[in-house]
């Protein structure tokens, strides 16, 4: 089974090329992208109002169809399965960058402020804050063709 998820995780990635274009507006953070570690993967696109908006794409787990946000304190979201669910939004323009956001973590059940900036290779840099204390990560855009 493990082979099989690998294979299928493996084909995936294969099938799809990373952005490496250095032209980026570090506000398009739009697209496609892959969480740090490779285990997800989030939708950002406008939410309406032409702020971002992330949902949870995929997730690279063994019956991750079946894995549901559990861990939310909305006891009518708690039982929602994971992908599909709202993972960033809120975020207002401020310079060359979105901030004042809000991400999920469904590991936790709990939402941090957040920041996102499209950096000068393509990646993402998404930011999760409580008070001035940040947590950063790189994502990377995957390209669908």
């Amino acid at each position: 089974m493990r082979a099989l998820f690998l294979a299928t995780a493996a084909a995936f990635l294969a099938t799809s090329a990373f952005a490496t274009d250095a032209a980026h507006n570090p506000k398009d953070v739009y697209g496609v992208w892959l969480v740090r570690g490779g285990t997800v993967i989030v939708h950002l696109k406008d939410c309406g109002d032409g702020t971002p908006c992330g949902k949870i794409a995929h997730i690279f787990a063994r019956n991750s169809q079946a894995m549901l946000d559990d861990k939310n304190p909305d006891p009518n979201l708690a039982t929602q399965p994971l992908i599909g669910s709202k993972m960033l939004w809120g975020f207002k323009e401020k310079s060359d960058k979105w901030s004042g956001g809000k991400i999920y973590d469904a590991e936790s059940g709990k939402s941090y402020k957040s920041k996102l900036e499209r950096q000068s290779d393509g990646t993402l840099q998404v930011k999760g804050c409580i008070g001035p204390i940040c947590q950063k990560q790189i994502w990377t855009e995957i390209k669908l063709d």
